[in-house]
């Protein structure tokens, strides 16, 4: 079945608002919905939604025609509830069909207590309605985690990883620091699995999301970005010195991966990962003028890491180098790799990225590192 629109304006008609109303659970349409718990993640975002079940028997016919429609209202502002409609096209479907369709759709939503209510009609106005409460809170120990949504706000799920971020305020330097803060994040854009065919969403989301972590960041006012793939071993997109990360570009420049695939080339060269790497580092690290460098992505595999000796030219780096390791079981794999190496022979630091409040409470020491050697060296040039 082909998804025909989303969320946005929505126009009631018929019943819907007397059924969304009455809280009453139909079943003219027969189906089954399932809510989905609030998860957190690595967006630093709760989402929220649905799954539904229909016995493909029920949608029998030449083709019909799916709209869902629902509401999410909070429960502290329930004069302002969010709607939402969806609308599923169904191709033609043999009588005798047998087996279940399934479908679903989502939101996002900021802490607090939420009621949703939801209807599905099929074109002859057979109508499926449920209504459920939902919580999304964070834990403990995500407490100190600051939302890029509020509590109580309901939003619509952007299924779009990589579009425009919005400006953010930058900060100017103090008297302490005396010039803006810049970074350079080279980042393995790259699967979980090394060897997967695609990148899964859970990938692309937490990669992403580490990326608008950093370009939020209000204390940093330049930003170079080099995009790489281990996989394919060559370097995707560059932006150099930008005032915040082009994520529209990016993306598109990230489209012309192949994953899965290897030069049999590379295959037949078991030193061509650790050529690459080192050749990378190299480039990047020994002209680099950024306050820090931050390396991100999943675990690298490679049949050797880089020689000490191919780095002992950058033995000792006046910028503090980090990375940023999306690693989703950290049990099963708690070996360091080859970017890892690197990052140990330059003195710098490692942050395993599992959980969304990983990625928080890393971003935050990463932060406090660095501000804290751009004072020892402006302090160490003021005294000259």
């Amino acid at each position: 079945m082909r998804a025909m629109g989303s969320t946005g304006t929505v126009n009631l008609v018929g019943n819907d608002e007397a059924i969304l109303e009455s809280g009453e659970v139909k079943k003219d349409l027969p189906c089954s919905v399932t809510p989905v718990k609030p998860v957190l993640g690595f967006d630093l975002r709760f989402h929220s939604g649905y799954d539904i079940q229909v016995p493909l028997r029920e949608l029998a016919g030449a083709g019909d025609l799916l709209t869902i429609v629902f509401r999410v209202t909070s429960a502290n502002a329930k004069d302002s509830p969010g709607y939402f409609v969806q609308r599923y096209t169904v191709p033609a479907i043999d009588e005798d069909a047998s087996g279940d369709a399934y479908l679903g759709g989502g939101f996002d939503i900021g802490e607090g207590d939420y009621h949703v209510d939801w209807l599905m009609r099929d074109r002859v106005e057979r109508v499926c309605s449920s209504n459920w409460d939902i919580t999304a809170a964070l834990s403990g120990k995500d407490q100190t985690i600051k939302m890029p949504i509020a509590r109580d706000r309901i939003e619509p799920s952007d299924p779009e990883f990589f579009k425009e971020e919005p400006p953010v305020t930058r900060l100017n330097p103090d008297n302490q620091l005396k010039t803006p803060l810049s970074v350079k994040i080279l980042i393995n854009y790259a699967p979980q699995q090394g060897n997967a065919a695609a990148m899964q969403p859970i990938d692309t989301s937490a990669l992403v999301s580490i990326l608008r972590n950093i370009d939020r960041e209000p204390r940093i006012r330049k930003f170079s970005v080099v995009a790489f793939n281990m996989n394919e071993q060559r370097v995707v997109y560059r932006q150099e010195n930008a005032e915040a990360i082009d994520f529209p570009r990016l993306g598109k420049a990230l489209g012309s991966l192949k994953f899965g695939m290897v030069d049999y080339r590379k295959l037949a060269d078991p030193h061509s990962g650790s050529d690459f790497l080192t050749k990378l580092v190299m480039d990047e690290l020994s002209n680099n003028t950024a306050d820090a460098v931050i390396f991100a992505g999943p675990k690298v595999t490679l049949t050797d890491n880089v020689p000490p000796d191919n780095l002992k030219d950058l033995a000792i780096v006046p910028f503090p180098v980090f990375y940023l390791n999306y690693n989703l079981f950290p049990t099963q794999n708690p070996w360091r790799d080859p970017i890892g190496n690197v990052v140990k022979h330059l003195r710098g630091y490692e942050y395993t990225i599992a959980r969304p409040r990983d990625l928080w409470t890393s971003w935050s020491d990463i932060m406090s590192r660095v501000v804290k050697l751009k004072l020892v060296t402006v302090e160490a040039t003021s005294s000259h």
